[in-house]
C-alpha cells in the first residue's frame, strides 16, 4: 500500500513538473507578428529666427518585430524620404533621419550666410506616414509631403508604397496586377468617363499633360477600403492650379484584374 502510494505520488510530481514546463515555454512564446510604431523627428534652424523658422518635421511609421521584412520596409521608406527631403548635390549622404533633417537645414544656413543682405522666406519639409491598407497580402504606406525651399509656392503631394506583407519587398505594377496593359485599358476608360473625354477624342483634349498624349497609370496607386485609388499628384498630367486628379475603381470592378489585394 505504502509502494503504490509512493509511486502514486511520484508520477503526479512528474506530471506537475512536465506541466509547469509546459507553461513556461508557453509564457516565454515571442510574438514575431510585424507590428508598425509612430515615430516623430524634428529639427529647426540654429540660426535667429521669429516666428517662422527653416524646419524639417518628419512623423513615420517604423515596422518592428520581424527583422528582416521590416529592414526591407524601413528602407524602402527612408530612400523615399530621401529624395523627397534632401536639397543638395549628394542625397545618398544621409544615411538616417537626423542627417537628411541636418542636410536639408544646412543647405538652408549655407545660401543664407553665403547672401547674408538677402531676405530668405524660411524653408519648410513636412512629411506624415500612415499605414492605410494591411492584409495578409499586401501593405500600403502612405506619405504625404510638403516641401518649400523658396519660390511662388511650395511642392505638396501624396506617395503610396506597396509591400510585399510576407516579406517586406516593394511591389511593382507587375505584382499587382495580371495584366497590367489591360488593366491600364480599362482605367482609360474610366478616366475618360469621370473627366468628360469624348472616345475618339485625344486624352489631352480638355487640358491635360500626359505625356505623348498617352494614357498612363499613376505614379501612385494606393489600396483602399472601397478600392483601388489611382492618384496623380500635381505636375503629373495637369498644372499646378489644377491640383492632383483621382479616380477611385471599386473592388468589384477592380478584382479581375488584381493578382492580390
Amino acid at each position: 500500500m505504502i509502494r503504490h502510494s509512493l509511486l502514486l505520488f511520484t508520477a503526479l510530481l512528474i506530471f506537475s513538473c512536465g506541466k509547469d514546463k509546459e507553461e513556461k515555454v508557453t509564457e516565454e512564446t515571442v510574438d514575431t507578428t510585424l507590428k508598425f510604431e509612430d515615430k516623430h523627428y524634428a529639427q529647426k534652424t540654429t540660426l535667429p529666427c521669429t516666428d517662422r523658422c527653416t524646419n524639417v518635421d518628419i512623423s513615420i511609421p517604423i515596422a518592428e518585430n520581424t527583422p528582416v521584412v521590416a529592414d526591407s520596409i524601413n528602407k524602402k521608406i527612408f530612400g523615399v524620404l530621401r529624395q523627397i527631403i534632401f536639397f543638395g548635390e549628394k542625397p545618398y549622404d544621409a544615411a538616417n533621419y537626423e542627417d537628411l533633417m541636418a542636410s536639408f537645414i544646412g543647405s538652408y544656413e549655407e545660401l543664407k550666410k553665403k547672401f547674408p543682405q538677402d531676405e530668405m522666406v524660411p524653408w519648410e519639409a513636412k512629411v506624415k506616414g500612415t499605414v492605410d491598407y494591411k492584409t495578409d497580402s499586401i501593405i500600403n504606406i502612405k506619405l504625404n509631403h510638403y516641401t518649400f525651399t523658396g519660390g511662388a509656392h511650395g511642392y505638396s503631394g501624396d506617395r503610396s508604397l506597396l509591400f510585399n506583407a510576407k516579406t517586406g519587398r516593394s511591389l511593382a505594377y507587375a505584382d499587382i496586377f495580371k495584366d497590367q496593359n489591360a488593366f491600364k485599358a480599362f482605367a482609360e476608360k474610366k478616366f475618360r468617363a469621370k473627366f468628360k473625354i469624348p472616345v475618339g477624342k485625344g486624352i489631352n483634349s480638355s487640358g491635360l499633360m500626359f505625356e505623348n498624349e498617352t494614357f498612363a497609370l499613376p505614379q501612385n496607386i494606393f489600396f483602399t477600403k472601397d478600392g483601388l485609388l489611382l492618384y496623380y499628384n500635381a505636375y503629373e498630367i495637369a498644372s499646378y492650379a489644377e491640383q492632383q486628379k483621382e479616380l477611385l475603381i471599386p473592388y468589384s470592378e477592380a478584382d479581375a484584374y488584381l493578382k492580390m489585394k
